[in-house]
């Protein structure tokens, strides 16, 4: 098997979807400074861009969080 492989097959193991959540919720404290930076200069465009960044993270920890919940599924018909 070779490195691209294990990498593949790494990334859709349990542990590197656990891996996956971490990094992408990392991702939070610097929209966070975003956010906050915005608030204080009074800057609505770089604010909406913290919103709009905030909730792409929240959909990828729910899309990661599903996969998990798939990977720990017995039955192959639930959700």
């Amino acid at each position: 098997m070779s490195k691209l492989e294990k990498a593949k097959g790494f990334k859709k193991s349990k542990p590197g979807t656990y891996l996956s959540i971490g990094t992408t919720a990392f991702g939070a404290i610097s929209v966070y400074k975003q956010a906050k930076k915005a608030r204080g200069e009074q800057d609505t465009l770089q604010l909406i861009d913290a919103v709009v960044s905030a909730a792409a993270i929240v959909t990828g920890v729910a899309l990661l969080v599903r996969e998990l919940r798939r990977m720990n599924s017995d039955d192959v018909l639930a959700d």
